[in-house]
């Protein structure tokens, strides 16, 4: 059988370099790979469908996915997940010590269909309580001047949202016209460690487990999205796909655990793989829809509450039918 050329696109990921490298192959699957940066891959994919499997941001996924007729569909393979709690940043002016102190304030996202400010924003309505219409939100670059959404919103009723073109999140925070910052990349003030500029939790590793440990989310940032023109050509792409990601994410998780080895270069590292094992109560890197039901079903409604998605859709109207069966021998 002549194998099915198909173009895919994602950041570095450890978990998915053993397909990337060819050491495991999708059966009847010819693959080109481009390991590109992530922005550039959101914008190209996004507006012009540049190649058949990309890695999405999950919420402008969220936002396309739900329009008539989508013509994209995504795999239940998660490239990018990240505890969010410590992507709050406060100016240490403002008597911001803890969530319900964000009521009332003025508060910058880098885009609001960011998929990290929309974990930030459902962790701060439904877990702390704040409603998203007591903030007046900014959207701005973080570091650049200029960034805009790169989807179609449709926000709530009394929900406030200007957009500033001149400044960025960083200067804004930095002079105070800014409360606050939820944001993905640490903004520079921070890093420069600069006394104007705080994390909310300081301490966030511990709030995060917390979270974890009371809501069962792990944040999905980025999902694998798939054009639907070539699975509907070739319905048993999706599925070989994603037993090649599934294998080389095994692989992945296995070098973690490899005892007397060290594979990256970071102190610990098998230590704090056995300490998330018990926290998860055994994989904590699960693809599929059933092992991340419970995140995954948060963001879809955060994503329509928030705007972003046009409806609200269930985890199984995203991923194609059969994508994730139990299959025993």
């Amino acid at each position: 059988m002549k194998k099915v050329h198909v173009t895919i696109a994602t950041g570095d990921y450890d978990h998915f370099r053993d397909f990337r490298s060819g050491e495991i192959r999708a059966e009847g699957i010819d693959p080109t790979w481009m390991a590109l940066d992530i922005h550039e891959i959101f914008t190209r994919f996004a507006a012009w469908r540049e190649w058949h499997v990309s890695e999405m941001s999950f919420a402008k996924f969220s936002a396309q996915v739900t329009l008539d007729n989508p013509d994209i569909i995504a795999l239940p393979v998660f490239a990018s997940r990240v505890f969010r709690l410590s992507s709050i940043y406060v100016n240490t002016s403002k008597g911001i010590k803890s969530p319900a102190d964000l009521k009332g304030k003025r508060i910058g996202v880098p885009e609001w269909a960011q998929t990290a400010a929309v974990y930030t924003r459902g962790w701060l309505q439904h877990d702390a309580g704040v409603p998203l219409t007591s903030i007046e939100w900014v959207q701005a670059g973080t570091e650049d001047a200029g960034r805009t959404e790169k989807v179609d919103l449709t926000l709530p009723d009394g929900l406030k949202l200007v957009r500033v073109n001149d400044k960025t999140l960083s200067a804004m925070m930095v002079s105070g016209e800014l409360d606050a910052v939820f944001a993905a990349s640490t903004p520079s003030p921070y890093r420069a460690g600069n006394k104007n500029v705080a994390r909310l939790f300081e301490d966030y590793r511990t709030e995060e487990e917390k979270y974890f440990e009371r809501t069962g989310i792990f944040p999905i940032m980025h999902v694998i999205a798939m054009r639907r023109d070539i699975l509907n050509e070739f319905p048993w792409l999706a599925r070989n796909l994603y037993l090649a990601f599934e294998e080389s994410r095994k692989r992945a998780m296995e070098r973690l655990f490899e005892g007397g080895v060290s594979r990256y270069p970071v102190p610990w590292m098998l230590d704090n793989a056995e300490r998330m094992r018990k926290l998860f109560k055994g994989d904590f890197y699960p693809y599929g829809i059933e092992e991340n039901r419970k995140t995954l079903e948060a963001f879809l409604t955060w994503s329509h509450e928030q705007g972003i998605a046009r409806r609200h859709v269930r985890p199984e109207e995203i991923f194609p039918e059969g994508i994730n069966p139990s299959v025993k021998t």
